[in-house]
């Protein structure tokens, strides 16, 4: 009994040292905005053993520091991305508008893709239409298949789509695909991966989890590999928001159906996804890839200019949100955003509301009903602030809008992987295509013009009549923003 004020005293010592060294850590920490190092000191202060733990498990990205050095030899061994032959012919092609040019510019400091020409693609109707033109494209596969999802299930277009690699395998294609470990855990812990397997598919888990009262000890569980990536015969390539799932996405029944948009891509275009697809692969399997990216590209005289943008926490800090930005800050005449999950940093949410404030016609559509409340509560603490600056806000009704997509101009399209939030700004690997091509725009934008006639607008009127507890849930939340 006559120690136990000296222990007290050791551990409130221990404690307060602990404390004091993580608010120091916090800090000193590299790249965290002051938004952030705010958030994370306010709650460690206020919450010591809560925002200790809270810290030591969310606080910073990193994915574990073998991983870290295994993805930057994999990068490292890659060939020269715009050295495989024919590269240069497909660079010279793109042309995009000279006011234009800087746009590329920015993606290229981002992944080191140039923009390259000679690209044909179109946008695919749904969902189903998506997972039946893969499956041909699979069937008609001669050389290789390679696919990447974050989510991949196994419901009816899981498993049209598990078929089709089976078949091609058994012809000899040589087909791998991988799957984020967190997101597509029903499909590999089902009969149909190891089926896969046996036929010969080869196969990959995406930052696998292991034990996970362990994995937070070798880095954080909620960095995922978000990813999806479809590339065949080196020359094929899909892009946009579609997980390898039924609309009906049946691990979240009650917001059905998902509501996506995916567009299928030839051309050099294909070969910087395969890039992609190859760092991925091979920082997890060690199996060489690099001799598909030294082959000579097919490249057509005539197709639009398109380049690769692949994001993640082991590439250029805030690359997604300053891509995002430099497209708001350029818009002239129109801007038109679809996302899902709105959570930006106050530069990013600062250029929307100034493409609005000069003249732009700037419109977001939102889904009504998000799968994530703590997202939907956090981004309509935003809508005051962007209706105020005159952007036009829509709320989707038929579903769950899955939908990335940004056009600019009736001329730029971004479509891809990346939400507008800090998951897919920090904690993501995300891959999206910034393309210039007024027809293609043109098709997204009346898919975006689709979304716009199932929405009903937000009004300021509206927005002010919110129940004081509700703007004060919104903003509380949204305030956690830089923690979650």
């Amino acid at each position: 009994m006559t120690n136990s004020p000296l222990i007290a005293a050791l551990l409130l010592a221990l404690h307060l040292s602990l404390q004091a060294g993580l608010i120091a850590r916090v800090l000193l920490r590299p790249h965290r905005d002051p938004a952030s190092r705010i958030a994370w000191v306010v709650v460690m202060a206020a919450l010591p053993v809560v925002g200790i733990v809270a810290y030591l498990l969310l606080g910073e990205v990193n994915i574990g520091r073998r991983r870290i050095e295994r993805m930057r030899a994999t990068l490292a061994g890659l060939p020269d991305p715009v050295a495989a032959p024919g590269m240069d012919q497909a660079i010279a092609l793109a042309r995009p508008p000279e006011r234009m040019a800087h746009l590329f510019s920015v993606g290229r400091s981002i992944s080191g893709f140039a923009p390259v020409g000679g690209n044909r693609a179109r946008l695919l109707p749904d969902s189903d239409a998506t997972i039946a033109a893969m499956v041909a494209d699979i069937d008609a596969a001669r050389e290789t298949v390679h696919l990447l999802f974050y989510i991949w299930l196994p419901d009816d277009n899981g498993c049209k789509v598990v078929a089709a690699l089976k078949r091609a395998a058994a012809r000899g294609v040589r087909c791998r695909a991988m799957a984020d470990d967190l997101g597509s855990k029903q499909m590999i812990r089902s009969p149909h991966w190891q089926a896969m397997r046996v036929a010969g598919v080869r196969l990959a888990r995406a930052l696998p989890i292991g034990n996970p009262l362990l994995r937070p000890l070798k880095g954080r569980i909620d960095l995922r590999n978000h990813r999806k990536i479809v590339v065949i015969d080196n020359h094929i390539t899909y892009c946009g928001s579609q997980n390898c799932a039924d609309p009906a996405f049946r691990v979240k029944p009650r917001y059905a159906p998902w509501v996506d948009a995916m567009m299928r891509f030839e051309g050099p275009v294909a070969r910087q996804n395969q890039f992609l697809f190859a760092a991925d692969w091979m920082s997890h399997t060690g199996d060489d890839l690099r001799e598909l990216l030294r082959r000579p590209l097919e490249v057509a005289e005539t197709g639009f200019a398109a380049q690769v943008i692949g994001t993640g926490p082991t590439v250029r800090y805030a690359a997604m949100p300053e891509l995002f930005e430099t497209l708001m800050y350029d818009a002239r005449r129109e801007l038109v955003i679809t996302t899902p999950y709105y959570v930006p940093n106050e530069s990013l949410q600062a250029a929307l509301c100034a493409s609005a404030r000069r003249g732009v016609e700037t419109v977001i559509v939102f889904p009504a009903r998000n799968d994530s409340w703590i997202v939907g509560a956090a981004s309509r603490s935003y809508y005051a602030d962007l209706l105020s600056a005159g952007v036009r806000i829509y709320e989707y009704q038929g579903g769950l809008l899955h939908t990335k997509s940004l056009t600019l101009d009736g001329e730029v399209t971004l479509i891809g992987s990346a939400n507008m939030d800090r998951r897919s700004f920090d904690l993501n690997y995300e891959n999206n295509i910034l393309l210039h091509d007024p027809t293609l725009t043109a098709a997204l934008r009346q898919r975006q013009d689709s979304y716009l006639a199932s929405s009903l607008a937000v009004t300021a009127d509206r927005v002010a009549a919110w129940p004081r507890r509700r703007r004060l849930l919104n903003n509380a939340i949204a305030m956690l923003g830089p923690i979650l």
